[in-house]
């Protein structure tokens, strides 16, 4: 999106420790004085940069709120150790995103910060394009490329019996490029699909029979 739009973009990656002055910024000692550095994100609101906020329910909700002046009308970010009341610079835009499967029991965002954004669900691609990006990314033939995605299709059925999450495109990919550097396809298999997804025997046991009756 920034490339489509010609944008500078600031990516955040949001974790439990992240605190609002690691956004926004804070005074830092040099020599025998002190010096205000600015965050990712006022670096990006003085820029009008994409500020894009990955995995955005990693991060305490308590640090979450200082984008709220942000993201309604008011367009602003108050930078409180400086007292300076920040407005966002033309074509700022800030972006959010997160898995809401297995993490909703978990964590999740608060509706006063949901509704001050608009969504976009993204899913699975098409299994045609899926097997265009494992090919061309992994160095895969399309043959081997749609294999991959046929099994990724069926273990990610398996949600239901009990799999957190099935395997992403990133997990065939993995395997691809095992596959295209000399492993065998089932070994391929085994250490990039099956074992980063579950632990459970029973799972475990299902996975590794589709591979064997589709690989």
């Amino acid at each position: 999106m920034a490339w489509k739009l010609q944008r500078p973009l600031v990516t955040i990656a949001c974790h439990d420790d992240l605190s609002a002055s690691d956004l926004t910024g804070r005074y830092l000692i040099h020599s025998d004085e002190t010096h205000w550095v600015d965050g990712p994100l006022t670096t990006a609101v003085r820029l009008g940069a994409i500020c894009y906020l990955d995995e955005v329910v990693e991060a305490r909700q308590d640090t979450v709120v200082v984008i709220h002046p942000l993201t309604d009308d008011r367009r602003i970010l108050p930078i409180e150790k400086t007292g300076e009341l920040l407005e966002a610079a033309p074509g700022f835009q800030l972006i959010i995103s997160y898995n809401p499967g297995y993490q909703h029991a978990i964590k999740d965002l608060k509706p006063s910060t949901r509704q001050r954004f608009v969504t976009l669900d993204f899913d699975y691609p098409s299994a045609s394009n899926e097997a265009d990006i494992v090919a061309r990314e992994s160095g895969v033939n399309r043959s081997m490329a749609q294999s991959l995605v046929g099994l990724a299709r069926r273990v990610r059925r398996l949600k239901e019996q009990g799999l957190a999450e099935g395997p992403g495109t990133r997990l065939l990919v993995s395997a691809g490029q095992l596959i295209a550097s000399g492993i065998s396809a089932r070994q391929a298999c085994q250490s990039a699909i099956i074992g980063p997804l579950t632990d459970d025997p029973d799972l475990l046991g299902a996975i590794s029979d589709l591979v064997s009756a589709m690989i």
